[in-house]
């Protein structure tokens, strides 16, 4: 189990990026009432872990956990999917999911995705694994990879992205982080490969 610390530290990164109410997620996440919750922010912006405006990280607080980004456009659900993300969030603290815009899947796939990018966000943001799931940029992957600054860049078996390509990037935005290139055990799993099989029928699953 994550220690209380951890979870309010997770927390309060996610609800950076997200805007969403910090204290709501560590009850959520914690056993803690909202007085607990509260106490123990006291004591972690005293350990100069959570600045002072009890809403952001630290540098210290920052450096103390470790973040894992992966992407993707995840038009269909599959275990090829389930067990990448698994994988991925094995690697750290906290497992941050982009998923690709409608035009970026368009450029990627050659045709129309079965589902927008809202409810593709929302598939992928309901899956236990994943902390934080973010529609990505059009015009430059990095703008998200600097906005969350992972640790670690995971990349999925038949992802297209080779390892220099983001290694290179992230020099550009002046990160330094690790690309995991992950496997899978059922290789022939793709959202691809699905729509193939069943075609226009995959609509009335």
């Amino acid at each position: 189990m994550k220690s209380i610390e951890k979870i309010i530290l997770s927390s309060i990164f996610i609800c950076q990026i997200s805007k969403e109410s910090a204290i709501e997620l560590i009850k959520e996440k914690s056993t803690l009432s909202e007085d607990e919750v509260n106490l123990k922010i006291d004591e972690m912006v005293k350990n100069q872990l959570i600045n002072n405006d009890r809403c952001t990280l630290s540098d210290k607080g920052r450096e103390s956990l470790h973040v894992v980004l992966a992407g993707g456009v995840f038009d269909i659900i599959h275990p090829g999917h389930i067990s990448t993300l698994n994988a991925a969030k094995v690697l750290g603290d906290i497992l941050v999911v982009v998923v690709a815009t409608d035009n970026t899947a368009i450029k990627m796939k050659k045709k129309n995705p079965l589902h927008s990018q809202e409810q593709r966000k929302e598939l992928v943001k309901s899956l236990v694994m994943v902390d934080l799931c973010l529609i990505g940029q059009e015009e430059d992957i990095f703008k998200t990879v600097n906005r969350v600054k992972p640790q670690t860049i995971v990349l999925g078996y038949d992802q297209v992205h080779q390892e220099g390509f983001i290694i290179e990037g992230c020099k550009r935005i002046n990160l330094n982080a690790k690309v995991a290139r992950v496997q899978s055990p059922i290789p022939k799993s793709s959202s691809s490969i699905i729509k193939e099989e069943y075609g226009d029928s995959i609509h009335g699953i």
